[in-house]
């Protein structure tokens, strides 16, 4: 889909809050998905988002975690008193866009149809994922430059925060792995653990190869939907560009896939 240029260098600020906005089963920002395709900015500090999803049918619960974002993302840039977002081409974009302007939660606005479902579950999951996709690269990282489990099992949040990853998908996860692991209280002094289970658990060090390959299989999962994603949305929105065909299955499992392209500065106006 076609994304329209900032005008100004608030909304420009605004694209970039949105950069951490991820799709919650895909743990990749919205933006670079290309799933936002407007923003703009009144005089009154008043900020428009519009988004739109790779398919009509995509749940209700993804496009709300998405909208939440968006509104707290925008918020928390200077300049900007109000979001109004807007969700195009969607089953429930009624719903939702009548909902989110009336300050409604999920659950008010999507009730008759989710089923009684728990959006706090569903973030719980989908935060679990995430955990493990930014921590497996985080972990290989280390042993390539060879570090072997009792090292990196025993490693200290302060040591840690002293690593300078060469790799580039590393250093990208470094800060949003510790993000999560901060968030989740399972570190936060400098004489913590930096590596734990999501439930809290030190890394098994006589096991770490079967809980790598355990991580391994959500990367796989979350990368092979996030090709997908694109797929349907380059069908969908025919002026999509994506400048090289999209990875099969194999490409993910043979860990061949390349790393997404840079992303242009939207900084400036």
């Amino acid at each position: 889909m076609t994304t329209a240029k900032p005008r100004s260098r608030l909304e420009g600020r605004v694209w970039q809050a949105l950069d951490n906005v991820m799709d919650p089963e895909l743990d990749e920002p919205i933006t670079e998905l290309g799933f936002v395709e407007a923003v703009a900015v009144s005089e009154e500090g008043i900020a428009s988002v519009q988004f739109r999803l790779p398919t009509y049918w995509c749940a209700p619960n993804f496009a709300f975690l998405m909208a939440e974002g968006i509104r707290n993302e925008a918020l928390s840039v200077p300049g900007v008193g109000e979001v109004r977002i807007n969700l195009c081409d969607h089953l429930l974009a009624e719903e939702m866009n009548t909902g989110l302007s009336q300050g409604r939660g999920f659950a008010e606005i999507f009730g008759a149809v989710s089923g009684g479902g728990n959006l706090e579950e569903v973030r719980e999951t989908f935060e679990r994922k995430a955990f493990k996709r930014r921590q497996e690269v985080l972990l290989r990282a280390l042993i390539a430059a060879g570090s072997d489990a009792k090292a990196i099992a025993t490693m200290t949040l302060g040591a840690f925060d002293r690593l300078d990853f060469a790799d580039p998908d590393a250093r990208h996860q470094k800060p949003r792995y510790r993000q999560l692991l901060t968030k989740r209280g399972l570190a936060g002094r400098p004489q913590d653990l930096a590596f734990r289970t999501f439930d809290a658990n030190p890394l098994p060090q006589d096991a770490l190869d079967d809980y790598l390959d355990e991580l391994r299989r959500v990367r796989i999962n979350m990368e092979f939907n996030g090709s997908l994603c694109r797929g349907l949305a380059k069908t969908r929105y025919k002026e999509v560009d994506l400048s090289r065909d999209e990875p099969t299955l194999i490409d993910f499992m043979l860990d061949r896939v390349p790393p997404p392209e840079p992303q242009p500065d939207r900084s400036a106006p």
